[in-house]
Formats: structure tokens, sequence, C-alpha cells
């Protein structure tokens, strides 16, 4: 029996230790490296399969979380792990991204990586522990990955920027989340979320990022060198130069013409017709054994042609395969309000890309309770991206969101995070939904475009509307541009997929993923402010279709309304029993939520029906005071008065000489009767006694009086007390104790109770 000696390196990061180490776990993988930092552990597998006759990279990423690493059980019906979260799809397109581009032309084995998390302590976060375990597992593979990827995160806290900062701040302090993965010469991903940081602050966060960075990639050769395997030894393909100069020569002009047709698909059809002439000539008979590879060295010869033809006008000539300058923008079109039965919708068109976005709200009960191995438990901001076929003119399977959906809904998401308002602002639940209706690059970009208008039809008071545009770079040798709004084949052929969103005071996302070592800061510098040009520009043409938020909701949107009372008022608003808070929510036909702070929240589909609960409730908690008008409801009769209920819970008396101004009345009910309503006026206010004195707001004696005025006058008709309750005040029902949650909570509010003898009378 074999054993192998377990390995452990490790290197301070920020103060803190990273260590990585191999030999005692999951040794049968081609490459198995435990990251550990604090407590949280993950477990980086690299593992070799067969070799396969593609020409494409079989690599596949795969992140699995376990709920027990953060002591969790899952919460679904199964208790058990389903398909990957949203948190771990988006660590594996971050540890995917970058290292693609490094494995070797010709490399067709089937490659798994996976990353395990073991243990979770809340403090260090697992995802850049697992994108630089991958690395460390393939550096020590047989994989011949020709160099190690680190990868750090910044934070701004404070006005400072925090190498890996603990997890808890990213929730609540940082002004910055960037994530940056490279090797020890260059950056290659970037994935950050900002609060409107300004272009100089992200490349100064990038160049202390990259100096983290050297330090881990060393420690990954460091490792690779006391415990790495022989690696496998792969010959690029090469072609034959005769037969690239024999199509050049016979197709050359063709596919130069082909290239520069403007329309996507029209240029699609005239590549795709040179692609089948050089195919059909240099081929020969599909009958014959050779055919296969003969067809095989045909078409990469195409398409190796195609991208130096492409790359080169672009480059050298300045030429863009559509026509446009280096900094032009497609033509963009905008439609607010396209789909009428929704909160809140947009069309934004830019070139052949064009994203309809959708604002829906929804109450705070709807929110998106989360499951992860997190600190986040709820979100009630969301953004969901589609890219159904027919986007591109394809026919295909719609089985849900890929992780390329996913990620690209992410991004939306965390570009629009920093404008929409807290739900103390604005009490809602809010999801954005883009579909891709056409796609020629930069659809991501432009469901940001389209999200942020959406919601300002919506009626959400975003604190600033929010574009995007994608950034572009072809580099031959010292020739290089840099490209504003890259259409699809400036993505595909190109060397940087620069995604940069933001409002007009700086950014609040990034998403960069580059292919090539040679990028320097520059070049990156050129691209920030060749983006924030651009994102001025479309920032006001949205603003020629809709400036601002609208000031109402849909119609077709529920209505939230947000009260603040007193938490001492919390059981007044309740009741015995729940009763008054039942009888409201009937009465207004709406739900009511309360909190231990004393924030009411009103769901109501009827606008005009909120409003009138929320001013129900206000007059409900507002102390009475002299001069307070009210409508009340006659609710019990008595031989010395009636008593009115001002509000639910508070009741004044109207003394039996005050109800018909100017005669003498024996029998209260021969003017009122219980369920009349009449105006009043109150005139009287004893906290001591807890008593409330009215008067009918008709009555002359009071007409034209301030309230100073009326503090002299008294409820009962002249009697030299007032009328009312001299004695104990109790509840309506006879019970010293009001009930619901909180009681009475001795607020010190004068009311009448019914029930109550009067002892002026007695």
């Amino acid at each position: 029996m074999s054993t192998q000696a377990v390995t452990t390196v490790s290197v301070e990061i920020a103060g803190s230790e990273i260590s990585f180490e191999t030999g005692k776990m999951a040794k049968q993988a081609g490459g198995a490296v435990v990251v550990r930092q604090g407590d949280t552990m993950v477990l980086c597998t690299a593992t070799v399969g067969n070799l396969r006759d593609v020409d494409f990279l079989p690599l596949t990423v795969d992140v699995e979380e376990r709920m027990y690493a953060a002591g969790k059980i899952p919460g679904s019906f199964f208790k058990r792990e389903g398909r990957a979260g949203e948190k771990g799809t988006l660590t594996a397109r971050m540890i995917d991204r970058p290292i693609r581009p490094l494995f070797p032309k010709g490399w067709h084995y089937e490659t798994q990586l996976v990353a395990l998390p073991l243990s979770i302590d809340h403090v260090n976060s697992y995802d850049i522990l697992a994108m630089n375990g991958a690395s460390a597992a393939l550096m020590i593979s047989e994989v011949p990955l020709p160099t190690p990827v680190g990868a750090v995160r910044i934070g701004k806290i404070d006005g400072n920027f925090v190498v890996n900062p603990p997890e808890e701040s990213l929730l609540r302090d940082t002004d910055l989340d960037l994530v940056v993965a490279g090797t020890e010469d260059a950056i290659l991903m970037v994935e950050a979320g900002a609060t409107e940081i300004s272009e100089a602050e992200i490349l100064d966060a990038l160049d202390i990022a990259h100096g983290e960075i050297k330090k881990l990639c060393a420690l990954q050769r460091d490792l690779a060198a006391k415990a790495g395997k022989e690696k496998l030894v792969i010959e690029p393909p090469v072609l034959d130069e005769a037969l690239i100069s024999a199509i050049k020569a016979s197709h050359g002009a063709d596919l130069d013409a082909a290239t520069q047709v403007e329309d996507k698909l029209a240029r699609q059809d005239a590549s795709k017709a040179v692609e089948q002439a050089i195919v059909e000539q240099y081929a020969g008979d599909p009958e014959a054994a050779d055919y296969p590879s003969k067809r095989s060295d045909a078409l990469a010869v195409f398409a190796k042609l195609e991208k130096a033809t492409i790359r080169n006008r672009i480059a050298v000539q300045k030429k863009r395969p559509d026509g446009r300058s280096a900094n032009q923008i497609r033509d963009i079109s905008i439609e607010v309000g396209v789909a009428p039965r929704t909160h809140g919708s947009a069309l934004f068109t830019r070139g052949q890309t064009q994203a309809i976005s959708v604002a829906t709200l929804g109450t705070m009960k709807e929110e998106m309770r989360l499951d992860t191995l997190g600190l986040e438990k709820n979100r009630y901001y969301w953004h969901h991206y589609n890219f159904p076929p027919f986007s591109v003119g394809e026919a295909g399977f719609l089985r849900g969101p890929k992780r390329r959906d996913i990620g690209h809904g992410a991004l939306a998401e965390r570009a629009l995070v920093p404008v929409v308002p807290s739900t103390e602002d604005f009490p809602y639940t809010i999801r954005v939904v883009s579909d891709i209706l056409e796609s020629n690059g930069s659809s991501s970009m432009a469901s940001v475009c389209g999200s942020s208008l959406s919601l300002m039809q919506a009626g959400v008071p975003i604190k600033a509307p929010v574009a995007g545009i994608a950034m572009g770079l072809i580099k031959e040798g010292d020739d290089y541009i840099v490209l504003t709004d890259i259409a699809g084949v400036e993505d595909h052929l190109g060397d940087m997929d620069f995604k940069v969103a933001g409002t007009e005071a700086g950014i609040t996302a990034i998403q960069m993923d580059i292919k090539i070592s040679g990028l320097t800061f520059d070049i990156l510098r050129d691209a920030l402010s060749q983006a924030r040009e651009a994102r001025l520009n479309i920032l006001g043409q949205m603003a020629e279709v809709i400036a601002e938020p609208n000031s109402e909701l849909s119609p077709h949107a529920p209505r939230i309304i947000q009260v603040q009372i007193d938490p001492s008022q919390i059981g007044l608003l309740i009741g015995k029993g729940g009763e008054t808070i039942r009888g409201l929510s009937d009465e207004f036909e709406s739900q009511i939520d309360v909190n231990d702070e004393g924030a009411v929240l009103i769901y109501s589909a009827n606008g005009e029906l909120g409003e009138a609960l929320a001013e129900r409730i206000r007059s409900m908690m507002k102390e009475v005071e002299v001069g307070d008008e009210f409508t009340g409801k006659v609710v019990k009769t008595t031989t010395f008065g009636a008593f009115i209920e001002l509000a639910k819970g508070t009741d004044g008396l109207l003394h039996i000489s005050n109800v018909s101004p100017g005669q003498r009345v024996d029998n209260v009910e021969d003017v009122l009767n219980r369920g009349d309503e009449i105006q009043v006026k109150v005139v009287e206010v004893d906290r001591e006694r807890g008593r409330i004195g009215l008067r009918l707001s008709t009555d002359p004696s009071i007409a034209g009086k301030s309230n100073e005025e009326l503090a002299s006058v008294v409820s009962s008709g002249g009697s030299g007390g007032g009328g009312g309750d001299r004695g104990p005040r109790r509840d309506r029902n006879g019970g010293g104790d009001r009930g619901g949650r909180g009681g009475e909570r001795g607020s010190g509010r004068p009311r009448h109770r019914r029930g109550d003898s009067d002892p002026d009378r007695g």
C-alpha cells in the first residue's frame, strides 16, 4: 500500500494566514488541496478523464455547497442539498473564467474542478479560498497549466481599502466588493459591486489586489515544487502553412468582403458561404477516407483566417465590423410602459441587442428567503435574466436558467443594489426580470439599462438611474484599440470583455475577463475613461424618456403604506384579543402588520382604502387635543349624554345639555340614537381624570372660537364642571386591562369608557 506525504505551505495575506495542504484528503484525485483561512476550509480537486475527439476544451467546474459546513440542516422538504445555489454557481464561474484561457491549445482531456466547502466560519469567505484552491489543485495535477492563478477580495471600509474583509462587513459596511484573479504578470478577471466608486479608486484597488495575488501564485508554485505530479505533454495543433497560403490566396478576398457586412445575420450568412466554398474545394470527395481530416483542417484554417482578418482590420486599420468608430455607441431606442398590466416595464434596444425588463412589486412577506452557507437570510430586491434561443435566431430547449443566465442576472442586480431604496424608505419586495429578445453582444448591460428604466416607470424611488456598457480590446503586437459597446463578434474574437455599470456619480458594478497577459494599467485606465463617457451618453438618452421615478405607482401594484406609532400604542392598535386590528382589516379590506418597534405596514390592493386606513390609524394614535374635530359615531346613550367614538378605543362625552343647542332635552334618544354619525369638536381634555368633553361642531356657542377660547368652554352646558366620567376608567367591556398585545400601556390618554356612571347626576 502506497502512502503519500502530507505537504503544507502557507502565506500571510493582510495579517491572516492562508494555507494549502495536500496528501491527506482525496488522494485518488489528480490533484487535491485543502485551503484554509481561520476556520473556513475548502477541499478543491482537479481530475483528468478521457481524451475526447472534440474541438473545444471539455472543462467543467462545480462548487458543491454542503450545509453541514455552517452547522445547518438543509431547509428543503427532502432535507438534502439539491442543484447548486446562486452563490455556488457564481463561485464556479469565477473559478472558470480566469483559468479557462490558460489551458494549452489542443487540451481535449475531460477535466473537472470541484470545490467542496468543509467548514465555514462566517469571517473568511469560502469563494476566494475556492478560487485559489482550484488553481493549486491544477498546479499539482498532471494538467500542464502554465501559471498559477491567485485571487483576493478588496473591500472599502471607512474610506480604506481592506484585503479579504470579514464576511459580515460585506453585508453592512463596505462601499466596494471587488474580487480580482490573476497571474504573477497580469490581471485576468474582475468582479465587483460598488457604491458609486470612481474610476481612479478602482485602479488603486486593482493595484493593491495584484500585489497580494503575486504572493498567492508564489505559494502555489512552492506547493507544486514539493508535491506536484509529472505533467502530461500536449502537442499543440499545427496548421499546414501551405494550406493556409492556398486558402488565403483563393478565398481571402471573399472572406474580407464577407466579414465587412454590417448586419449580424447577413454577415454570418456571408461568412458561412465562404466557409462552405473552402470545404468543398479543399476537403475533397466526401466519400474518401481522408475527408474528415481534410475537412477539419480546412475549417481550422478558415477560423484562423477569419479571426486574423477581423482582428487586423479593427486593431491596425481601425475599422469595426459594423462600421462604427472605436468609441461610438450603437443606435439606442427606449420605450417605457410597454406592458400595461405590469407594475413597471421598459424596452431597451441598442443596435441588434434588445431587452425587455419588467419590475414587479410585492409585499414584504414575499421576500426571497435564503437557505445558504452565508450570513444573508433574506433579500427584498433581486434580478433575473433570461436568454432564450430565439434571441440569436436559434431553436433550442428551454430548461431553466443556465449558469450564464444566473451570472448575468447577478451582475445586473449588483449594478442596481446601491440605488434601490431600503425597505424602511420603500416597504416593498422588488423583482425585476430581463428577457433578452435580440442579442448581438452586451445583453447584460442592456438589461441593466432596461431594469433601471422599469424601476423608475414602476415608481420605485431609486437614488439615481444606472446604465451599463461593455468595453472590448483588440491587441495585435504593439497595435491595440479599446472598443466601446462591443458587438458579439468583437467579444468572441477580442481580447477583453469589460462590462462597466454605474450612475453619473460613479461605478456600481464591474465584470471583466481578459484573454491575454499583456494588459497594462494604461489600457485599463483608457477603458474605464471611455466607459464613463459612454455611460453618461446612455444616461442622457434614458433621461430624455424618463428623467426620474414616477410619483405614482401603477394602479395594478399593491399599495403598501407605512405608519410609525409609539411602541406603547401597539396594544391600542391590536385591541382586546385582536378585535381592533381585525375590525380595521375587514373594514378597509386590507392587511395590517405591526412589529415590536411600532412600524405598521398596511397592504391594500386599493390605494384609496389603504390611505383611509392609514389616516384612521394615525387618528387613533394621535393624542386628542382641544379644538380637534371628528366625525364620530354614537356608541352608547345614557341618562346624562351620549358617548361618541372618536377613534377605535377612544370615546368622548356629548353632555345631554349639548345634544340639541338652544333646546332642553329630557331624553338623549329623542335626538340621538346608537349608530348615528355626527360632527363634534373637542372642548375639554382632562388627562388626570381621563375625560374628553365634546360639543356639536354646529353649536353656535363655539363657532369661530380659537383653541384657547374653547378651553374655557365647559362641556356640560354650564354645569361648571363638565359632564362625563369622574370615576375610574374602564374598558368598554368592563375590564381594567385592554387586552391584546401590550394592554393599556400606560399612555395616559384620556378616554371615556362606556358603562361608567356620572357622579354629577348621582
